[in-house]
């Protein structure tokens, strides 16, 4: 029990491929409006992510959205929606301070790592100065023959870390 419906073709005109299936911008898809073929949305908000939109939409507006990149060039666009979907995460994390507050938390963490950078150089200056010490005092107990023989190159002997134990002892200071 077949299909008996008109199923006459035309032997002339090859057969056709199904139109293809356009998939909505997922700005169009959450907006439900159509999406157009040249929707400014669509480049920037793929149907595989609607998440980026949701967050921007919520922030910022969908009629936002589409004025604020209707405004830039095309180049400048992309960049500007990383910027709209990054400033509104912040938004919705921090709704009092947003981007300004995670500005302000790299900033103290800036500040903390030049604070222990700083504390490390000044423990570098310390051994450097506590070895040369060790070095001049080594040298006053040899005598001017013991001086010159064992050591063909007097850096390695300064920055030998295993002879003084410094690697293993902690600094005085």
């Amino acid at each position: 029990m077949g299909y008996s419906g008109n199923t006459t073709t035309s032997s002339s005109s090859p057969p056709s491929s199904p139109p293809p299936i356009l998939t909505p911008c997922a700005a169009c898809k959450i907006l439900r409006r159509r999406c157009v073929d040249k929707c400014i949305l669509a480049p920037y908000f793929p149907p595989t992510d609607p998440l980026k939109f949701t967050i921007a939409h919520r922030v910022f507006g969908a009629s936002n959205i589409i004025k604020l990149l209707q405004e830039l060039p095309e180049d400048q666009r992309a960049d500007a929606v990383s910027s709209m979907v990054y400033e509104a995460n912040a938004r919705l994390r921090d709704p009092v301070y947003g981007c300004a507050g995670s500005i302000c938390h790299l900033q103290k963490q800036i500040s903390e790592l030049q604070a222990e950078v700083a504390k490390a150089q000044a423990e570098i200056m310390n051994m450097h100065y506590q070895n040369s010490n060790l070095f001049e005092l080594i040298c006053k107990q040899m005598s001017p023959e013991e001086y010159m023989l064992p050591f063909h190159d007097n850096s390695d002997f300064l920055l030998d870390e295993s002879v003084l134990g410094v690697a293993s002892d902690p600094l005085l200071t």
